[in-house]
């Protein structure tokens, strides 16, 4: 017996899933008796209530459950399962009280919610047939009279605005008001009782925790309800939204926002429900409240009163809410009115520099986000003549900054230019084209100043991009960048002095190596920036800058692979990637990729190489490196580090902040640490899977097929309710007939073929989800392949998906060559493709009559085919052989008759008369009954056997 509680609760989730719940509960059961591990024993006991709950022992799912929740009081499995334990033995209240904790814990949840609802119209039903079950009461002891919608809001606000209430309370029918504002019922309730008034007094309580409550339940009530998210904005007024918005408290300034969000949405006609169609003569004129909620959101961008949280909420309300979503969409109106009234705004927030006095309080984001919003505008313009606006609006107010009597006012254009080149380059780049810009930006690399330096090193980082510009720069401020690395103190512009370095050694070639830039080695930087890196007393902003020099850097084998030996340097790096920044996400995927190898390169063709030797030309070489050998060990070393976790927290990164260019680089790196089928395991476990499939659906073509392929090679090999559990296995089945493509590479067509062989294999649900996709053609497709692992991939995928009555029906129908092909694969030399081809037949046989007859008439090889078969030495291909026999008797008498007739009456004959065989007694059994069945028919006689 084991002793370990651990094993044991391993044991029994493992009896669990396979629904033997008796031995589940003896698991259990033991690891309890034998655990003193507090949270393991809440575990415990919440995992044997599941046991309880699935074998319809209510009391005693109830027992532990409530045992679970007393270690930890708000473990959301145990009071879900206690819920549904009260419900079935008739403690409504109770049943309800702990499905609204659950509501509370996890508001978004759909299934919390539908109970609340649920166990809501029970209650009341019970109110209304005038009974109520013995020690049913709500609680505070009142009947269950009391639970009518009106008196709770008007409870709930008494002792909300009553500050002598106990703060537990107070706590509890705030949580409660929430509940109630997101059902629609409990909405209007609030709405029609005087409510929004009484919301409004707890917002202005400046109780945090009470204007949260008023706030969340405010946006559960704007929710899919034009008129009343309408009304409620006009009461309340887009001012003091904009106001508390703009507060210094990040839960409350999101929570606002989210209210902003939800009333935009329905100003929008987003999430309408249909029954509130009638309700649209209400509303008056959207577009009119749509401009106004759009001028005090750019209004806030450039007011010293909004906080940086404020300042970032609404820029991500107009970058969510401006640009059209669907460019078929024409109506781009609402982008031309920001670009009118606001682009000038926007400029501003890009232009601002932290580093001096009269800056607006900012985030580490706020600019980024700035720029992201330029950039989505400029995208969402439909013609030149937008363009050209767009672009004499930023160049008129840039060239009014730029004064060189007043460097001050000159480092903000220059910063505003930085912005731009962050957001829609291709106008950043004509914005350096303007008299003076770049030529400044050179100067103010030399300044005395420190600020100066460090903004216009920023500058020459963004504009180095284009190779035409890093050109200029190198040839004009190169020395200037040396010179400032070497004698700047200050670690912010040394950094960036080095990323600057780093940048043009990129663009400028092979021509411009790094080593010609930077004095010391490329692993001498390199060690400087991990240095930097793991310094946690630099700001996160300049620490950013080091990832950036290391994406550069990591280019050169010898620094990659110093890099991945230094743990500390990658923990901190991973660390950095878990805060939404654009600009870090790229850069540590771009490193990633480095260290991975994961970047496409060209083969060098032997000939054109003997050639270029010949002829005296550089001929690059690989470096030892960056051989299959060191490039696995750095594989294994990310691995142990916790990429994986790393990279599943970028992909949860929000859409404007995650790039289709940044999404393909960690799906790159993806496929790179699946190629080891062993390491596939654990890149399921830390969530690799999960992350893969939004990159699998959105991006690059690229990065979409890498992000598949990644997919497909964890497909192939685990179980899929392990590697993808509930719902989510059903959206990795389109990713995989992605591959099925004859654009793909073999290596991908195979691997996706073993994922969708594992996938069919499963369930019925998931052959049907394979069939929808339309996958069947292509699998169909590849069983014709000359190559032999293809073509056995996709007999075996056939075999599973035959099971499947669609599947079988369109064998059965007319007109098609399907079965053909299935029988002539059983002829085929290839044992493997044999043993597919013949389960297939044998389960086709099994269940469609039709097809025994049509077997016979595709083709005129079928007996020859059969005989063989069932005289194989491969027993799997023999037994699926003689299997195939007994359907085609079992189908028709004169079939049968046919069968007797021919040599297979003797081999049916030799192997039934054989010895009983453990080893081959399932064959010889169905050889017996073959000839049992002809008997029956009165083919054969029992003497004949003699």
């Amino acid at each position: 017996q084991m002793e370990d509680p651990i094993q044991l609760k391993e044991e029994g989730n493992k009896y669990f899933q396979a629904s033997d719940y008796e031995k589940a509960v003896q698991s259990y059961t033991q690891a309890i008796k034998l655990n003193k591990d507090k949270a393991l024993q809440a575990v415990l006991y919440r995992n044997r209530a599941a046991c309880f709950l699935k074998k319809e022992e209510y009391a005693k799912a109830a027992s532990d459950a409530s045992r679970a929740i007393d270690i930890n009081a708000s473990d959301i499995k145990a009071l879900y399962r206690r819920s549904q334990a009260l419900e079935k033995l008739g403690k409504l209240d109770q049943a309800f009280k702990d499905a609204q904790k659950c509501a509370t814990i996890e508001p978004r949840n759909k299934n919390f919610q539908e109970t609340l609802r649920r166990l809501g119209a029970d209650i009341q039903e019970k109110v209304n047939g005038g009974g109520a079950a013995p020690g049913s009461q709500i609680c505070c002891g009142k009947s269950l009279l009391s639970f009518s919608t009106d008196s709770r809001v008007q409870k709930m606000f008494e002792i909300l605005l009553d500050e002598n209430s106990e703060k537990e309370k107070r706590e509890k029918a705030a949580n409660n008001l929430i509940v109630l504002g997101r059902e629609e019922a409990g909405a209007e309730r609030i709405f029609q009782n005087n409510g929004v008034s009484l919301l409004l007094q707890l917002i202005e309580t400046k109780n945090a925790e009470l204007i949260l409550a008023a706030v969340r339940t405010l946006s559960g009530m704007c929710t899919g309800h034009k008129a009343r998210a309408t009304a409620i904005l006009h009461y309340l007024g887009i001012d003091n939204i904009c106001m508390w918005m703009s507060v210094d408290n990040e839960e409350i300034s999101l929570a606002v926002c989210n209210l902003l969000q939800a009333i935009t949405d329905c100003l929008l006609g987003q999430g309408k429900e249909e029954h509130h169609g009638k309700e649209e003569a209400v509303v008056l004129d959207t577009k009119k409240d749509l401009r106004m909620i759009t001028m005090r959101l750019l209004d806030m961008l450039v007011s010293k009163k909004v906080s940086g949280q404020g300042r970032d909420r609404a820029l991500n309300l107009l970058n969510k809410n401006i640009p059209r979503k669907d460019l078929k969409d024409h109506d781009n109106s609402r982008t031309i009115f920001v670009i009118d009234n606001g682009l000038k705004k926007i400029l501003k927030v890009a232009g601002q520099i932290p580093e001096m006095p009269d800056c607006l309080p900012l985030t580490e984001n706020t600019q980024l986000t700035a720029s992201v919003l330029l950039n989505k505008l400029y995208d969402d313009l439909r013609c030149d003549p937008e363009r050209d606006n767009y672009r004499v609006i930023c160049e008129e107010y840039i060239k009014s900054k730029i004064d060189p009597q007043d460097m001050d006012k000159t480092l903000h254009a220059i910063q505003m230019v930085s912005g731009v080149l962050q957001g829609p380059f291709d106008l950043g780049n004509k914005l350096l084209g303007m008299k003076g810009v770049m030529e400044m930006m050179v100067a103010l690399c030399g300044s005395e100043r420190e600020i100066d330096q460090l903004v216009a090193v920023e500058a020459l980082i963004h504009a180095s991009t284009k190779l035409s510009r890093a050109t200029f720069i190198i040839s004009n401020g190169v020395a200037l960048l040396k010179e400032i690395y070497k004698k700047t103190k200050n670690e912010k512009i040394k950094i960036r002095a080095l990323v600057g370095l780093c940048k043009l050694g990129s663009a400028g070639g092979t021509d411009y190596g790094l080593r010609q830039f930077a004095e010391g080695s490329t692993e001498k930087l390199a060690k400087q920036c991990r240095k930097w890196l793991c310094n946690t007393s630099i700001d996160a902003r300049t620490r950013k800058w080091a990832v950036e020099g290391l994406a550069y850097l990591t280019l050169d084998a010898d620094v990659k692979d110093d890099f991945v030996e230094d743990q500390l340097a990658l923990q901190a790096m991973f660390e950095l990637a878990k805060t939404s920044d654009k600009t870090i996400l790229y850069s540590v995927a771009s490193a990633l990729v480095n260290c991975t190898n994961s970047y496409d390169t060209k083969e060098l063709v032997p000939e054109l190489v003997q050639l270029a030797k010949f002829s005296k030309q550089h001929v690059p070489e690989e470096h030892p490196k960056d051989k299959k050998d060191f490039v696995v060990k750095r594989v294994k070393r990310l691995l142990k580090a916790g990429v994986v976790s790393a990279l599943a927290c970028m992909v949860k990164a929000d859409s404007a902040i995650l790039t289709d260019q940044s999404k393909e680089l960690i799906a790159r790196v993806f496929l790179a640490l699946c190629e080891d089928p062993k390491d596939r395991g654990t890149i399921v476990a830390q969530g690799g899977g999960k992350a893969l499939i939004p990159l699998a659906v959105e991006g690059t073509e690229v990065g979409k097929i890498k992000a598949s392929h990644a997919l497909a090679k964890i497909a192939a090999i685990s179980n899929p309710d392990m590697a993808f559990p509930g719902e989510r296995v059903y959206e990795v089945v389109r990713p995989l007939v992605s591959l099925l493509n004859t654009e793909r590479d073999g290596l991908q067509n195979y691997e996706a073929l073993l994922g969708l062989t594992n996938f069919a294999g499963r369930s019925d649900k998931l052959r049907m989800k394979i069939v929808k996709e339309r996958a069947l053609p292509d699998i169909e497709n590849y069983m014709f392949e000359n190559h032999d692992q293809l073509r056995q991939a996709a007999t075996e995928c056939m075999c599973n998906l035959v099971v499947n009555k669609e599947v079988q029906e369109r064998f059965v129908a007319d007109g098609n060559d399907r079965l053909k092909l299935v029988v002539l694969l059983c002829g085929e030399d290839d044992e493997k493709v044999q043993v597919a081809a013949a389960g297939a037949l044998a389960m086709l046989t099994a269940a469609q009559k039709k097809l025994c007859s049509k077997m016979t008439e595709v083709t005129t090889q079928w007996l020859e085919i059969l005989q063989r078969l069932c005289l194989h030495d491969n027993m799997k291909v023999q037994h699926r052989g003689l299997v195939i026999v007994f359907n085609l008797i079992s189908a028709d008498k004169e079939l049968a008759k046919r069968l007797v007739e021919s040599e297979l009456l003797e081999i049916l004959t030799y192997i039934g008369k054989q010895e009983d065989d453990p080893k081959k007694q399932h064959i010889i059994n169905v050889a017996r009954d073959c000839l049992t069945r002809c008997m029956d028919y009165g083919l054969i006689k029992p003497l004949s056997k003699a």
